[in-house]
């Protein structure tokens, strides 16, 4: 392995989307040379990024916009995909709709208007898309439904992301360095400008001088401590489902450092559905994303006090799953079970789902799946059959009165139930057809939403001591704060994360060029 230099251009430390997004791009602006560093080992590398499903939401015009960018469509096949276009206004009413009017605006703005041309840049750049038929669309009466304005993945989800921008970064002579931690940010006295970063290099202290330093380490989802700390009490106990390392240190180092200044919404997360089975420290680095459990809107979701606690049929689910996983996870021991019968479970996604990938509780009646639950944590058998009674009961109901309505996946059909206190507002059908399924989920930590405050044209990080530029730094990613709250739209956590990177690597390319010229 070559020795970590003392000295470069641009110094990006994270190495997942967000970080690669931005060390390409500063040596595509011309930075002379990029360092990447990242605390974890080799066999680790990717971040969170790795273990996505790959998902980047995007405005389009339809499906003639997406088909030049994705490998997976030929002409016969897509003679039968109904995808309609993704608008600027629909992108921005989602953020808007999702983080509850508390996003901010010029960090929406960019990130709806870039969305597009960021896509047709990390194509360029040898990321290989593809249309999420499996994810975001229905097979109904012979034509491929897309649903819930989502429909770019990248191939093999995160892990091909991640191989991919490897690819393009060595290409571009970016040098990557693992086992390589950040811990404390030099400042020039005078200018306060940021000169470089002390790094524990495999056990060794040195320090990195950088005309420029970006912070894509990711938030603090992996650090029991800062969870409990930030997201309350209990968030200690909830799964991690990506890397173990994003424990918030280079948040920590920013603020305590250079006194970067914090935004956004600290007390909130991402944390999906996850298998309660998976491991609880970390994600499986081969499993990965198929721990995710989001058949929820085919079914119900009941806690171990035997209730339902969610409207499974809000909305779509990529609108719903990361505020879903906070709700488990303030249930009576942070559990929930999905329950299905034998209508909607050939409609579950094999890869979350199927044989030998999820420990299923089957039975041939209700009665039996309560008994089956009550050996994995359900604590009330009597309520569980009760609500089930009364879930189909209002079914039943509302399809009396509604006779005309069709049930359809891939659209809000409007199938609800009528007179229960907490409806299912979409795709409801009675759970009365044996044999039944339930599977044990608890909710999952992916990423939270507490970052540093930005320029949003540059991704220049902002002092909280004097509320302006802190020359050389800048960050993207989940250290980015101020664009998510409460909730947000699945796969925009991705697309911000090469967005702002983007941004940050050319501002930094510029940053160090302005610099250089100044020391002739």
């Amino acid at each position: 392995m070559p020795s970590l230099p003392s000295s470069c251009d641009v110094l990006v430390i994270g190495g997942g989307n967000a970080g690669f997004s931005a060390a390409v791009a500063a040596a595509q602006a011309g930075a002379g040379q990029v360092i990447l560093i990242d605390k974890c080992p080799q066999e680790w590398a990717g971040g969170n990024s790795f273990f996505t499903a790959g998902a980047m939401r995007t405005v389009h015009d339809g499906l003639p916009d997406l088909l030049p960018l994705v490998n997976n469509v030929d002409a016969e096949l897509a003679k039968i995909i109904d995808l309609p276009p993704y608008t600027k206004a629909d992108f921005e009413n989602d953020m808007r709709r999702l983080c509850q009017g508390r996003s901010d605006p010029r960090l929406t703005r960019i990130l709806v208007d870039d969305s597009r041309s960021v896509i047709q840049w990390l194509k360029a750049n040898g990321v290989r898309f593809q249309l999420s038929m499996n994810r975001q669309a229905f097979l109904v009466n012979g034509r491929h439904k897309f649903w819930g304005g989502l429909a770019l993945k990248t191939e093999d989800g995160g892990k091909g992301l991640m191989e991919d921008h490897k690819r393009a970064a060595k290409r571009h002579g970016v040098s990557v360095y693992y086992s390589t931690a950040a811990q404390r940010l030099h400042q020039d006295p005078q200018t306060g400008a940021v000169t470089g970063v002390t790094v524990s290099h495999h056990g060794r202290t040195m320090t990195i001088n950088a005309k420029a330093v970006i912070l894509t380490a990711g938030g603090f989802e992996a650090s029991p401590q800062m969870r409990a700390q930030y997201l309350g009490p209990g968030w200690d106990l909830a799964y991690v489902r990506g890397t173990p390392y994003n424990t918030g240190d280079c948040l920590n180092m920013a603020i305590r450092d250079v006194s970067a200044k914090p935004a956004g919404n600290w007390s909130g997360c991402h944390a999906t559905c996850w298998d309660a089975n998976a491991p609880a420290n970390a994600g499986d680095r081969e499993v990965s994303n198929e721990f995710t459990k989001s058949g929820y809107p085919l079914g119900v979701m009941i806690n171990a006090n035997g209730e339902r606690f969610v409207d499974e049929g809000l909305d779509y689910r990529n609108y719903t799953y990361a505020a879903f996983g906070r709700a488990i996870l303030a249930q009576p021991n942070g559990i929930a079970f999905q329950v299905w019968d034998a209508k909607t479970t050939p409609w579950l996604r094999s890869e979350e789902y199927r044989d030998g990938r999820v420990k299923k509780i089957q039975a041939s009646t209700i009665a039996e799946l309560a008994d089956k639950c009550c050996s994995e944590g359900l604590q009330n058998r009597t309520q569980f059959i009760q609500t089930l009674e009364q879930y189909n009961a209002a079914v039943y109901a509302h399809r009396k009165a509604h006779p005309d309505l069709k049930w359809d996946p891939a659209v809000k059909d409007g199938l609800s139930t009528s007179g229960l206190p907490l409806p299912k507002s979409n795709w409801a059908l009675p759970i009365d057809e044996p044999p039944f399924l339930a599977v044990k989920v608890t909710g999952g930590v992916t990423f939270t939403f507490g970052g540093l405050a930005v320029n949003p044209e540059t991704a220049a990080v902002i002092s909280s001591a004097t509320d302006r530029e802190i020359p050389g730094l800048f960050c993207a990613g989940e250290m980015l704060g101020g664009l998510f709250y409460g909730n947000y739209p699945g796969g925009s956590g991705l697309t911000a994360g090469a967005v702002f990177g983007r941004r940050a690597g050319i501002a930094a390319a510029k940053r160090a060029a302005r610099d250089a010229r100044a020391r002739l």
